[in-house]
């Protein structure tokens, strides 16, 4: 013999008030399970190295005592930036009018 349906219920609602649930008699989507799930973001932040000290921390301390130090890895950088531009192959200027851009000279 088959219970009642509001004898299935009132078990179901006993049945989630002991194990913390939400009562859902109508399963409506109420987005719980992503609720319940554990949050990410100290897994994430947990992924990644922490930061440490770089030269340029290094620099801007020391720059406010009068001492300089010499960035020979920065140094090696910007001297092959004006090498691509010697050979025509650094970044484009940037347009700093609607005038300067190419949609613009297009209509013209």
């Amino acid at each position: 013999m088959a219970a009642p349906y509001s004898r299935l219920l009132d078990l179901a609602k006993v049945q989630c008030r002991i194990f913390s649930l939400n009562f859902n008699p109508e399963r409506l989507r109420l987005g719980n399970k992503i609720l319940r799930q554990r949050l990410r973001g100290p897994a994430l932040a947990a992924w990644y190295p922490r930061k440490t000290v770089s030269f340029r921390d290094l620099q801007d301390t020391y720059s406010r005592s009068g001492l300089t130090m010499f960035d020979e890895a920065e140094d090696d950088r910007e001297e092959a930036i004006q090498i691509a531009k010697l050979r025509g192959k650094g970044r484009p200027k940037k347009k700093r009018t609607a005038a300067e851009s190419r949609s613009a000279k297009k209509k013209k």
